[in-house]
C-alpha cells in the first residue's frame, strides 16, 4: 500500500475542496480500502467529457487500491436533481430512465475498472421507504438550511416555484451515502449542499460522516456555461471519433489548458511546457488543440483512430470535402408528408444533430445549416426524399437522410 501522505497528494490534484482533509487522513489510516461513492441520476442517455473530471478522480482511487460505489440514481432520476437549476425540472418516465442507466453502465466502464467498482441502483432501498420513513428522514434538514442553497434562495426571491419534492432531494441523495456506508462522496462543485447533507445525515444514523470531495466544473463548447447535453455544449464520449475531434478543435482558445488538466492525464510537468510554450509564442494554438482532440480520441478510439480523425478534419474543414464516415438515417414514414417532403428542422431533430427543432431553427436563421452544398435561410423549408440528402449543421455535423423507399 501506497504511503498516506503520496495517496494524499495524488488525491488532491485538481480537487477544489476535500472536507475536511484531516478526515481523510484517519480514514486512510485505518482502512487499506476506502469506499468512494459517486452517484449519477440517468437524466440524458449519455456522458460527455464534463463527466470525466470525477470519473478520472474515481479511476485514481481505483489505483490506490480503493473501491468506487457508483450509484445508478434510477429513482432519484424520476425527481430531478435541482441543483444549479432555475426551474422545476420535468419528471422521466421509468422506460427512459432504465434505458439510461444502461448506456451509464456500458460508458462508465470506459474509464473505471469494473473489478474495483461495486454498481448499485438507489431504486433497491428508496422503493422500500414508507411515508413514515420518509417524515422521519424529512424532520432532519430544516427549510432554512435547504434555502442556504443558492439556486433555492434565488429561485425562493423570484417568486419562482420550488416543489417540495425538490426539497427531498438534497435528503434522498444523503440517505443514499448511509446505504452504502461512504468513507468519501465525491462530485463537482455544484454538488457541494448535496455532498454536505449526505456527511450529515451518516452522523443522525450513527455512522462515521463521510468525507466530502469537490471536482471542477468544465465548461462546454460555448466557453461559458458547464458543459451539458440540454445546452447542447458538449462532447459525448461515444460520438464517432471526427465528430469528437471536430468538436475539440472548436473549444475557445482560453479553455484549452482547462481540458488538458482536467481531461488528459498528462503529467504536470509536460502541461507546463505547453503553457510556457503558447506564452512564448513557441507553440502555435491550433497544434495545441489538435494534439488536445488526438488525446481525448484515442482515450475512447486508440491512436490510430485519433490519427484519422486528424486527417478528416484536415480534409473536411481545410479543403472543403465530406467526411468519409457520415452517419446515415431514414425517416420513418410517418414523418414524411404525403408530397414526399419532410421540413428541414424536424429533419436535423429526427437525426439528432441537433436538440430540437428550435434550436434548428435558430441554426438556420443564423446561416449555419446547408442541405447538399447550398445553404438555407428559410425556417420552413422542406426536404424532397425523392434521393439520399446530405446536411450540414454548424461546421462539424454531418447526416446523410435515406431516401424514402
Amino acid at each position: 500500500m501506497m504511503d498516506i501522505k503520496k495517496q494524499l497528494e495524488i488525491i488532491k490534484e485538481g480537487c477544489v475542496e476535500l472536507i475536511p482533509e484531516a478526515e481523510l487522513l484517519q480514514k486512510l489510516a485505518k482502512k487499506k480500502q476506502l469506499r468512494v461513492k459517486w452517484g449519477a441520476d440517468p437524466s440524458a442517455p449519455d456522458i460527455h467529457m464534463g463527466h470525466l473530471v470525477v470519473i478520472r478522480k474515481l479511476r485514481a482511487f481505483q489505483d490506490l487500491g480503493h473501491k468506487v460505489v457508483f450509484i445508478i440514481g434510477d429513482f432519484t432520476a424520476m425527481i430531478g436533481d435541482p441543483s444549479g437549476k432555475t426551474e422545476t425540472r420535468p419528471i422521466l418516465s421509468k422506460r427512459e430512465i432504465e434505458a439510461n442507466a444502461k448506456t451509464y453502465k456500458e460508458q462508465v466502464f470506459k474509464i473505471l475498472d469494473p473489478r474495483k467498482t461495486e454498481v448499485v441502483y438507489n431504486s433497491k432501498w428508496l422503493r422500500k421507504l414508507t411515508l413514515e420513513n420518509i417524515l422521519n428522514l424529512a424532520a432532519k434538514y430544516t427549510v432554512a438550511r435547504m434555502l442556504e442553497r443558492d439556486d433555492f434562495i434565488k429561485r425562493y426571491t423570484q417568486q419562482k416555484p420550488i416543489s417540495i419534492h425538490e426539497f427531498l432531494y438534497p435528503l434522498i441523495q444523503g440517505y443514499d451515502s448511509v446505504m452504502v456506508k461512504a468513507d468519501i462522496e465525491i462530485g463537482g462543485t455544484d454538488q457541494k449542499f448535496n455532498l454536505l447533507v449526505g456527511r450529515e445525515l451518516q452522523r443522525e444514523y450513527d455512522e462515521e460522516p463521510q468525507v466530502v470531495m469537490t471536482m471542477p466544473l468544465l465548461e462546454g463548447l460555448d466557453g461559458v456555461q458547464k458543459m451539458s447535453k440540454s445546452l447542447g455544449n458538449y462532447i459525448g464520449v461515444t460520438e464517432p471519433p471526427a465528430q469528437i475531434f471536430g468538436k475539440t478543435m472548436s473549444i475557445p482558445d482560453n479553455l484549452m489548458m482547462k481540458y488538458y488538466e482536467l481531461l488528459t492525464g498528462l503529467p504536470k510537468v509536460e502541461i507546463e511546457k505547453i503553457k510556457e510554450g503558447l506564452k512564448g509564442n513557441i507553440l502555435h494554438p491550433k497544434e495545441v488543440k489538435i494534439r488536445l482532440a488526438k488525446i481525448l480520441v484515442a482515450m475512447f478510439y486508440g491512436k490510430k483512430e485519433a490519427e484519422q480523425a486528424a486527417q478528416e478534419f484536415e480534409s473536411v474543414f481545410k479543403q472543403g470535402q465530406l467526411p468519409t464516415n457520415i452517419s446515415r438515417i431514414a425517416i420513418n414514414p410517418a414523418d414524411i408528408d404525403s408530397d414526399g417532403t419532410v421540413w428541414l428542422p424536424k429533419a436535423m431533430d429526427i437525426a439528432e444533430i441537433v436538440n430540437s427543432t428550435s434550436e434548428a431553427v435558430r441554426l438556420i436563421e443564423q446561416g449555419g445549416v446547408e442541405v447538399d452544398g447550398v445553404l438555407v435561410k428559410d425556417k420552413n423549408a422542406k426536404i424532397k426524399l425523392d434521393k439520399d440528402v446530405i446536411i450540414k449543421a454548424g461546421k462539424r455535423r454531418f447526416i446523410k437522410i435515406l431516401r424514402k423507399n
